[in-house]
């Protein structure tokens, strides 16, 4: 530590070519798996009441490669559940759907998986300040074609300089932030604090959100955006500070967020 500049540990140039090319390969490896990203093929908002379910284009829901109809999905009150139609074939956790049945959101962690050949759908839960909570149905295909199509990541070669050493500074309380989806909607995060650092010459401060035990998440934007890089913005996770408040950012592992790659994310 100099003139109150700190420095990440030095690296073998050659081990952290490797290392950045194994991350950027098991990256991709979550995006073309057959329930990644690449694998949505539909998200629907549910209005109260009821919305059906099937290969009519028509439907509330439509589902492709499905029957007309398949069942039916009610929101009431904050509460969804489904109704199958039994000669539908839709299955959750591999048993055939019987009658109606109340369905868990993501919201809750694990949301309630239906099935229908290679489809698996399920219904979300977001947060919008103006209108109150939002349930939409995101569908999944293991035969996406987008799957099959995905020819790679574009991404910069690997450099250590922007490989940086950063100071948190704890905001006491935590801070709001409110932050823009995808969707024009706000939602409110919390965060713990700011890393401080110096990247490309320039002194910087991004405010850091919860990524977990281990981890705070970045979302931030460059001058690069909408030219070389997605108009979004990029994620990057990085460990949550050592015992003296310092924080190695590694901007090689920064990706784009979901919603790069498909029109049915929710970003963030």
């Amino acid at each position: 530590m100099e003139g109150g500049q700190v420095a990440p540990p030095p690296v073998d140039a050659a081990a952290y070519a490797a290392e950045i090319a194994a991350w950027r390969e098991e990256y991709e490896a979550l995006l073309t798996r057959p329930e990644g990203w690449l694998s949505l093929v539909g998200l629907h908002w549910l209005k109260e009441g009821a919305n059906a379910c099937g290969g009519d284009p028509a439907s509330a829901v439509p589902l492709p490669r499905a029957p007309e109809r398949a069942g039916t999905f009610y929101l009431e009150g904050g509460e969804v559940s489904f109704e199958a139609l039994p000669e539908a074939g839709i299955t959750v956790s591999g048993e055939p759907l019987a009658g109606r049945v109340v369905l868990a959101t993501d919201a809750a962690g694990e949301p309630t998986i239906l099935e229908l050949g290679s489809l698996r759908f399920y219904v979300i839960a977001r947060a919008d300040a103006e209108h109150g909570t939002r349930y939409g149905v995101r569908i999944k295909d293991r035969q996406s074609p987008r799957i099959a199509a995905f020819a790679g990541i574009d991404a910069y070669p690997p450099d250590p300089a922007w490989r940086v050493a950063s100071r948190f500074v704890p905001y006491r309380p935590p801070k709001t932030i409110p932050v823009p989806t995808v969707l024009g909607t706000v939602v409110e995060m919390e965060s713990p604090g700011a890393l401080e650092f110096v990247a490309g010459g320039e002194r910087a401060r991004l405010d850091a959100l919860d990524g977990g035990e281990d981890e705070l998440w970045l979302i931030f934007a460059d001058q690069t955006n909408g030219r070389e890089t997605y108009g979004g913005g990029r994620f990057l996770y990085v460990p949550r500070p050592d015992d003296r408040g310092v924080v190695v950012i590694d901007f090689n592992k920064a990706y784009n967020p979901p919603c790069a790659y498909t029109p049915f994310a929710t970003c963030p």
